[in-house]
């Protein structure tokens, strides 16, 4: 229950901190006058917006210990937060791929995409974590503590609290989902829908009845 009750949290946490970034990348684009942004800019942004949410994760697990460095859940938040980015990851690339395909006319938003420069801000994300865990004071510094402060403020507040709290909801279940395949790929060498998939057509066949079969 410990466990679930701790990826939910993460699940709002990242929702609430998605929705604080989106106004500040609202303010960013109206002050540019509405023009796109640049490979390197969208990349540097992005390093920003993801170390920080990085630092806001290590933070929220020493408040559910008071301060102290609890190296279980550390070690959850690691997986759930490098989960999350390879998550975005993913569906960036499928919308580049599918704006790719479809030609110009669309925001640089969705063609600003280099798998390479993605990869490097997720692991000086997640680097950054670890190092967090040597060197605690390092994640103390007004602008984390902020957003800190603002997502704890934003989770209390009643109607728009509990919208987000619907969306750590779904994460909840995305997060189970993710870990099952995981598991299941490591025991059968398939996700688990394909391995459901599989069991069940396997299933079929050994009960229906071949057409030429004598039924007696």
């Amino acid at each position: 229950m410990e466990l679930l009750n701790f990826i939910f949290r993460m699940g709002v946490l990242f929702a609430i901190y998605g929705f604080i970034w989106g106004i500040f990348e609202f303010i960013l684009v109206f002050l540019n006058a509405g023009k796109g942004k640049t490979l390197s800019e969208e990349y540097v942004i992005k390093g920003i917006k993801y170390v920080f949410l990085a630092d806001v994760t290590f933070l929220f697990c020493l408040d559910l210990k008071d301060g102290e460095i609890s190296y279980y859940q550390l070690g959850l938040a690691a997986l759930i937060l490098t989960m999350y980015f390879v998550g975005k990851l993913q569906s960036n690339q499928q919308k580049a791929m599918l704006f790719g395909r479809m030609g110009g006319g669309f925001p640089m938003a969705y063609t600003n995409f280099n798998l390479k420069a993605e990869i490097g801000v997720i692991a000086l994300s997640v680097l950054c974590f670890v190092g967090f865990i040597f060197f605690k004071d390092l994640s103390i510094n007004p602008i984390s503590d902020w957003f800190h402060d603002s997502i704890i403020g934003i989770e209390k507040t009643p109607i728009i609290g509990f919208v987000f709290k619907v969306i750590g909801f779904f994460f909840l279940i995305s997060m189970l989902f993710k870990m099952a395949n995981g598991v299941m790929y490591i025991l059968s060498g398939a996700p688990l829908m394909q391995a459901s998939a599989q069991f069940r057509a396997g299933k079929k066949s050994n009960d229906d009845f071949d057409d030429y079969e004598e039924i007696n």
